[in-house]
């Protein structure tokens, strides 16, 4: 692949730009930010669990440094058992004193041995001390309707029946609230390879069985398509509505979708921390190709559901490299760079743009596991960039989404015969402030960003930028702070103009207050 250079506009804007700060659009579910962790390498065993008789300090088995470094991010859900392994995992085996649950092999990751010590109970503590909703994958793979049903009653019924009891045996007493139940794992793959017509089949049923109990509702998310397989999408929509009705079936309330980023192919995906500029530059064209994606699904549920009844669920998406050296391949340890922060803000920008119809995402995974928050070595932890690129993003959860509105061509950089932006950019407005985030995606080369606040009056901007002199640059052990959130300079707000200086490869948020 070769590189051409960047154009940059005449006037010397990588963004020229206006937002109508009184024209909000749909609310930005903080459920676009939620995350995954699934018993895969050393994401639970390890990542979250070290048991009550490790040295690290714990709450009943669960490490107490991630949770407390989880909670600044305030998670809004959590996904699991997985991924590929829910598809594997039958919730009996996780339940009653642990030293009486089975062991099993994770086939999937490492062909492991998995002892069950984390299990039902021991995951919705940590979603109680995460203050987070519980994500439950269900089994449709290797599971039954009868399971299904089962774990449904059992996690969230109130009264004497067959599992409710069984969970007071186990004790606990008052059932758990469980927001979001998923049907299935990529059923086209490692969740059974299926034909669509052969999972919507499956899927109606266990969706049917997943009940509601007491007060508790389930968002049920029927697991959809790899990339942009809009036929997969079209086929679990017809289960539920006609073209252009309005009102589809209350089967499932949401269907997903996974997309990851690589610069490679699937067998060579590329380092984490060593490449090229041109690896760079294909990552940053493979991340931002999730908006055309986005945007093609919508419009097959658009189709069937004028009124964007149902959800659109991003329930697995990051960076997804090559293992770093020495660690056990089915593990998918990686390192995480700045280029990898990148990529994380360059999707939120495009779920903050389609959050008329997306409403769940969940970075894979949390910790030790691919694009993840934190990488932890015996008693030490570290957060990654992309933890910071969360962190600083806390402030559109739940907000209402501000269209950016381009006043000429933005900076492009040729890749590969692909005009890619340099520059990204959202909005949104909550509680009386207003927030923008901007991406400089250019490692090589500063960018000047104008945006044009208009439609109310604001102040006092306060701007955060995360960078680092080379993209791939990241924290280790020894380094925990390399790339760490610091004040941006050169920021300047003048009769609503907002103007800012991006170093390269930076993502930056300005925070204004609304003035009365």
């Amino acid at each position: 692949m070769t590189d051409l250079p960047t154009t940059a506009p005449e006037n010397g804007l990588a963004l020229d730009a206006v937002v109508d700060l009184d024209v909000p659009g749909p609310t930005i579910s903080r459920h676009l930010y939620g995350h995954f962790a699934e018993h895969l390498g050393r994401c639970i065993y390890e990542g979250f669990w070290v048991g009550e008789d490790s040295d690290i300090p714990n709450v009943g088995g669960i490490r107490t440094d991630v949770v407390e470094a989880l909670r600044e991010l305030a998670i809004p859900n959590l996904r699991w058992p997985g991924g590929c392994f829910a598809d594997t995992y039958h919730w009996r085996d996780g339940v009653g004193p642990a030293s009486e649950r089975p062991r099993i092999v994770n086939t999937h990751w490492g062909d492991v041995v998995e002892d069950n010590a984390f299990g039902t109970h021991e995951f919705m503590a940590l979603c109680d001390l995460l203050g987070t909703a519980p994500y439950i994958s269900g089994n449709v793979g290797s599971g039954t309707v009868q399971e299904t049903a089962d774990w449904v009653e059992y996690l969230t019924r109130g009264d004497d029946s067959p599992m409710a009891r069984l969970r007071r045996e186990h004790g606990r007493d008052e059932p758990w609230g469980v927001s979001f139940f998923g049907i299935g794992n990529e059923p086209w793959g490692c969740g059974g390879n299926l034909r669509a017509d052969q999972f919507a089949s499956l899927a109606r049923q266990h969706a049917t069985y997943a009940r509601d109990h007491g007060g508790n509702r389930l968002v049920r998310v029927a697991a959809g398509a790899s990339d942009d397989d809009y036929a997969w999408t079209e086929t679990l929509m017809q289960q539920v509505a006609k073209l252009g009705d309005a009102e589809p079936r209350d089967l499932w309330q949401m269907v997903s979708f996974h997309f990851y980023t690589f610069a490679g192919t699937w067998g060579d995906k590329g380092a984490a921390t060593e490449f090229t500029r041109d690896e760079y530059w294909a990552t940053m064209r493979k991340a931002l190709d999730v908006r055309r994606i986005i945007a093609g699904h919508s419009a097959v549920m658009d189709a069937y559901d004028p009124q964007a009844k149902i959800g659109l669920a991003l329930d697995e998406w990051g960076t997804w490299w090559n293992v770093e050296r020495g660690t056990n391949p089915g593990f998918l340890y990686q390192q995480n760079a700045m280029r990898d922060a990148l990529v994380a803000s360059v999707h939120f920008d495009a779920f903050h743009d389609h959050a008329r119809r997306l409403r769940l995402a969940n970075i894979a995974q949390t910790v030790n596991v691919l694009q993840s928050m934190l990488l932890t070595d015996g008693a030490k932890m570290i957060k990654t960039p992309t933890f910071h690129a969360f962190a600083m993003s806390a402030g559109h959860h739940d907000a209402a989404s501000l269209p950016v509105r381009e006043r000429s061509p933005r900076a492009t950089h040729d890749v590969d015969g692909t005009a890619v932006g340099t520059v990204s950019a959202s909005a949104s407005t909550k509680d009386g402030a207003v927030l923008v985030s901007l991406t400089n995606l250019d490692p090589d080369a500063p960018a000047t960003v104008r945006i044009d606040l208009r439609g109310q009056s604001v102040s006092d901007p306060v701007a955060t930028v995360l960078a680092a002199d080379d993209p791939a640059a990241h924290n280790t052990f020894d380094a925990p702070d390399a790339v760490a959130p610091r004040p941006l300079d050169g920021v300047r707000l003048e009769d609503g103009v907002l103007t800012a200086e991006l170093p390269p490869a930076a993502f930056a948020t300005v925070r204004l207050t609304v003035n009365p």
